[in-house]
Parts: structure tokens; sequence; C-alpha cells
């Protein structure tokens, strides 16, 4: 069995007049994340962890933000697609490790519905999907809540 590594990250503005996607899932909150897609970056690092894992280059090479196809596309759709998109090299899903990085609003509570979702699109177990919430003590462009980041590290198999 060959198995593989590989890092995502993403960032997002928050802005009014959008609705918050993340992990999957709608949270209510008075900003939304830019985008010309749902602008889901738990989503999206995930994405480009597991084609950076595949050496398959990353999210905007598959979907680009210029393909009229893609404007507003809900983003589990883009990691069903990225899942098999792997999968056309043999690989598949061993887990994920991710992080979200935002003062608000708090997500401890959802994590669980967001691993539930994120599995059920990839086709693995709730218990391989870890998705960690942190804020950045008021630091930054998360800090100001200006937008959110996140991080993702994943283990891709081949040959099993």
């Amino acid at each position: 069995m060959k198995i593989r590594v590989g890092f995502g990250y993403d960032v997002h503005r928050l802005v009014e007049g959008r609705e918050l996607w993340l992990g999957g899932i709608h949270l209510e909150h008075e900003k939304g994340l830019l985008g010309h897609s749902d602008a889901d970056v738990l989503i999206h690092a995930i994405c480009d962890a597991l084609l950076g894992a595949a050496n398959m280059r990353d999210i905007g090479y598959h979907f680009p933000d210029t393909a009229g196809e893609y404007k507003n596309i809900d983003s589990k759709i883009l990691l069903r697609k990225t899942v098999a998109l792997i999968a056309t090299k043999g690989y598949a899903v061993g887990n994920i490790d991710a992080t979200v990085c935002a003062e608000r609003p708090k997500l401890k509570a959802r994590i669980p519905e967001m691993q539930q979702v994120l599995a059920d699109v990839m086709g693995i177990a709730p218990d391989d999907v870890s998705i960690k919430a942190t804020t950045t003590e008021k630091l930054g462009f998360t800090g100001r809540e200006e937008g959110i980041a996140a991080y993702a590290t994943v283990l891709i198999q081949q040959g099993m």
C-alpha cells in the first residue's frame, strides 16, 4: 500500500449580504464569505490538500473561478468531485486533520455536524475527519473579523 500526505490552505473575506457556509453546513452569522462559489474555506483547504497529496495541482486549476458553472456552487460538490479525481489515480481518503481560524462565530458546538457532513461526502467515517477551531487572539485579518482561514492536512492511500 502506498500512502501520501497533502497540505491545504484557504482564506476568504467576510462580507455582508452573503450566507456563511463552513464545513458543508450553513451557520447563522451577520456576514458570509466572499467567493465565486459558496466560499467554504474549510472544504477548499481540504480539496487543495487532497489534490496536492495526489500531485494533481490545486482547486483553482480544476474548478476555476472564471468558469460560470462554478458560480455559487455548493463546495460539497467540489469536494465530491475532488475525491473522484484522486480516485482516477487509485487514491482513497485515509483521514483529514483540519483547523479553522475565526474569531466568530464560535464553532465548537457545530463541529460534529461538520464532521458527519464531510465524512458522508467523502465516503469515510466521521472519526476520520478531525476539525479544530481556533481564534488568532484578535490578531491579523482573522482577529479583526475581516475573513476566515482554514488549514488541512490529509492522508491518502493507494492500493488498499
